[in-house]
């Protein structure tokens, strides 16, 4: 299940939102976990976040090209 990044507009709090496709597509308004206002904002991230079903997540970073590391083409 993807993970969105939002921001707080009020407190400025950055939490992570699991949600799938459909969700995504009907439009997500979620709560500020911290004040709990309904005030939030997606912020774009350059990587991608997998978590598996044990709970441990994978972060990846997109690359240049198949021999290249995060940060290779800057």
């Amino acid at each position: 299940m993807p993970t969105y990044v939002y921001q707080c507009e009020k407190c400025e709090q950055v939490f992570d939102v699991r949600a799938s496709i459909k969700e995504k597509e009907q439009g997500l308004h979620p709560e500020c976990p911290e004040c709990h206002a309904k005030k939030t904002r997606q912020l774009l991230t350059a990587g991608v976040v997998i978590h598996a079903s044990d709970g441990a997540s994978l972060s990846t970073m997109p690359t240049c090209g198949p021999n290249c590391g995060p940060g290779c083409c800057g």
